[in-house]
């Protein structure tokens, strides 16, 4: 998939947009981007993108003094998100299948992500969601149905501020009591955090945990104790966002990912056009509903 290399360009960009959230100053924008460019030689390039882009965020924070320079910005979508939720839980729940368009909205969702395009401006995430319903859906929502409709503990990722607010309209359908919502440890870039769990209403409706890292994905060997049981104990997985999918793929655990294709290294992975909707099932969920079909015949 991604290498660390490929992503120097938008590690950079990610450190001069967070240094201009902070501040106007031109100076210290300068200064932050020369900081990071000295800090990311010094990095062992082998590690994971989002391991990397975590170790560049934490310095930016300490260089900055500010612990999370995205905090107005994912307080503005979360509030954008919450202004259309009642709208679209009235639409979602009237649907012929409430369970897909409540998939399809969750995806669109996923294109507010500052650390792919860090000037997302609210009008451009609402016309992605006023057109998911238009968006073809790469997936067999039929398979996942199943995994759901079998599933007696789901852990649920969530991946960023504001689409976690449609992260509600799935985690309400796929059955309240038998989900485990987790979210990010610390700020990093705008994931969702703890505050924004609330802020969605989550924490009204679910069990929702951190998963003890600020890494921009799910990296395991970062996470915590309760985290990891968790993850070890879920019949089935959600997990929300490229990152996610970038740090998982390769486990052996039944996860579903969802995510928008945002970057060409993704798309040539999955083979499929930038900008695509995407629910995938894992490599271990694929080899699981192999097993289940030829039991039923």
């Amino acid at each position: 998939m991604h290498t660390a290399l490929e992503c120097i360009p938008c590690f950079v960009r990610q450190a001069l947009e967070a240094a201009r959230f902070v501040t106007d100053d031109p100076g210290i924008h300068e200064r932050l981007v020369r900081e990071v460019l000295r800090a990311t030689a010094e990095m062992d390039l082998s590690q994971s993108p989002p391991m990397i882009a975590c170790r560049i965020h934490r310095s930016l924070r300490s260089m900055t003094g500010v612990t999370d320079p995205y905090n107005r910005a994912k307080e503005a979508f979360n509030r954008m998100a919450l202004a259309m939720y009642e709208e679209l839980e009235m639409a979602t729940a009237s649907s012929a299948d409430p369970l897909d368009m409540a998939v399809r909205l969750a995806i669109a969702g996923n294109v507010i992500d500052l650390g792919v395009n860090g000037t997302l401006t609210e009008a451009q995430a609402r016309a992605s969601l006023d057109n998911a319903l238009d968006e073809p859906l790469c997936g067999d929502t039929a398979d996942f149905r199943r995994a759901v409709e079998s599933a007696r503990n789901i852990l649920y990722l969530a991946d960023n501020a504001g689409e976690i607010v449609f992260d509600r309209l799935l985690v309400e359908r796929l059955g309240s009591h038998k989900v485990t919502l987790a979210v990010r440890g610390g700020p990093i870039l705008n994931d969702a955090t703890i505050d924004d769990a609330k802020a969605a209403g989550l924490c009204d409706i679910v069990k929702v945990i951190d998963n003890g890292s600020d890494a921009p994905g799910t990296v395991l060997g970062e996470c915590g104790d309760e985290f990891r049981r968790a993850f070890a104990g879920a019949d089935l997985i959600i997990s929300k966002g490229q990152g996610n999918f970038e740090t998982l793929s390769d486990e052996l655990a039944n996860i579903f990912f969802l995510f928008k294709v945002k970057c060409p290294t993704i798309a040539n992975h999955v083979g499929l056009p930038l900008g695509s909707h995407v629910l995938l099932p894992s490599e271990a969920g694929r080899m699981r509903d192999e097993r289940l079909l030829k039991e039923r015949v």
